[in-house]
């Protein structure tokens, strides 16, 4: 996502019709947790730090950096890079990534984002380590996978999962939705030649889902994916959906059976009260608790984008948010 524009993600003339002309809220969902400091933020990845610290990286500069002791208060930390690495420019004419995905693997932290432009699929994600996982001490590695105009998916978004031994990284927005490929684990790039699995999309162009986070919970993957329209601010109309496999390729279907890759997904959070259009989100694990990040649109503060965190909970093998 470009900055606090998601509809990049689709051609123009679909992003201007999809754009609500006006908002709706919704009741029953819990509001996220209270937070203070530096809370306007798009497309969060939190992680706890070996320090203890935590950090969130987000769309916005040169991957937007937050820090909190406690999840409660943040403060700006800068950003994730210094200078753009030069690769950017080949998919972005201001070098501006989104969206990024931060894990901790092999004694390194390994930081996923994408780079791209409005309204096309020439787009690349790339990888990065640092032994700290703060902001300015990331070493780029260059891309991990991308996608051309002749392709039917979109490499932007990403979302890396360990599994039965094996790296993954779900990705994609519009363009046929959700997609996955095997990653090396020595190098956090694609596997040369990897299949492109296909996660969930919706039957009618341009096909508004995007953003896909995957939770490994008992006997299932559950993945969560941000449904229909991001960045208007208050006509915003971000959902986010959710289904379930017992296979981390898939096929993901909702509570009712209905396939993910036919538009299935039951709602999990949207618009209430004061949060609109939640979306861009994330899971985390901290102190033995799961928790969803992700951004929303604060009614009471003329749209801006802000970090909402709210604990994952299980219910009859289904996740709940409290």
């Amino acid at each position: 996502m470009k900055r606090f524009t998601r509809l990049a993600a689709l051609p123009a003339a679909a992003a201007i019709a999809l754009l609500p002309t006006t908002a709706s809220a919704d009741v029953g969902y819990p509001d996220p947790l209270p937070l203070t400091g530096q809370q306007i933020i798009h497309d969060p990845t939190v992680h706890q730090l070996s320090n203890g610290q935590y950090v969130a990286y987000s769309t916005g500069g040169i991957l937007g950096a937050r820090l909190s002791t406690d999840l409660h208060d943040w403060t700006d930390a800068g950003n994730a890079f210094t200078t753009p690495p030069s690769w950017w420019y080949d998919y972005s004419s201001t070098a501006d990534p989104w969206a990024p995905d931060l894990s901790y693997r092999d004694g390194r932290y390994w930081l996923y984002y994408a780079v791209s432009s409005w309204g096309t699929n020439h787009s690349a994600i790339g990888v990065a380590t640092s032994p700290t996982g703060l902001p300015g001490t990331w070493t780029d590695h260059g891309k991990a996978f991308s996608s051309e105009k002749t392709d039917t998916w979109n490499a932007i978004d990403p979302a890396v999962i360990r599994a039965g031994g094996r790296l993954w990284m779900a990705f994609g927005s519009y363009w046929t939705g959700i997609r996955m490929v095997e990653l090396d684990p020595g190098t956090g790039k694609a596997v040369p030649g990897a299949e492109v699995h296909h996660l969930a999309t919706r039957p009618d162009a341009p096909y508004a889902v995007e953003g896909a986070a995957i939770v490994h919970h008992g006997r299932y993957y559950y993945l969560f994916a941000s449904y229909d329209a991001c960045c208007a601010g208050v006509n915003s109309t971000y959902k986010i959906r959710v289904g379930r496999s017992t296979s981390v390729t898939g096929p993901y279907t909702d509570s009712t059976g209905k396939p993910m890759l036919e538009g299935g997904g039951d709602l999990f959070l949207a618009s209430h009260g004061r949060y609109i259009g939640p979306g861009g989100e994330s899971a985390f694990r901290t102190h033995g608790t799961t928790w969803l990040a992700y951004h929303y649109y604060d009614a009471d503060d003329n749209g801006t984008p802000k970090l909402g965190l709210n604990q994952l909970g299980w219910r009859s093998d289904w996740p709940v948010l409290k």
